[in-house]
């Protein structure tokens, strides 16, 4: 009885991650809103935080558990909250596409990273 018709499926080229605790996009992307809600009046705690943030997606990025993509997504995100002045802190948080999903810049600059 050592027959079987169907043959062996062949391992993905990436390491299947069954955790059901990951983070998806949303998630990283609501969690680096909610430390600017919580600091708008305080923009440079705000910013402390958010580059305590990179240093857990660039972590998240090598453990696998952050798609590289997503993390450039963030990545873009927090270098207009970083490097904007206090007056376009606020625009930065109110602006509700900004905090979609799939966002992108309007004008992407190579050395933004």
């Amino acid at each position: 009885m050592g027959w079987w018709p169907f043959g062996k499926k062949s391992t993905p080229s990436r390491p299947v991650v069954n955790d059901p605790l990951l983070k998806d996009t949303r998630t990283w992307i609501s969690e680096l809103r909610d430390v600017c809600e919580m600091n708008f009046d305080q923009p440079e705690e705000a910013r402390r935080r958010i580059r305590q943030m990179q240093v857990e997606w660039r972590d998240a990025t090598e453990e696998g558990m952050l798609n590289p993509s997503n993390r450039e997504g963030l990545e873009s995100r927090a270098f207009r909250l970083l490097t904007c002045s206090d007056k376009e802190w606020l625009a930065w948080l109110d602006n509700l596409d900004f905090w979609k999903a799939g966002w992108k810049p309007e004008n992407v600059e190579e050395n933004e990273n």
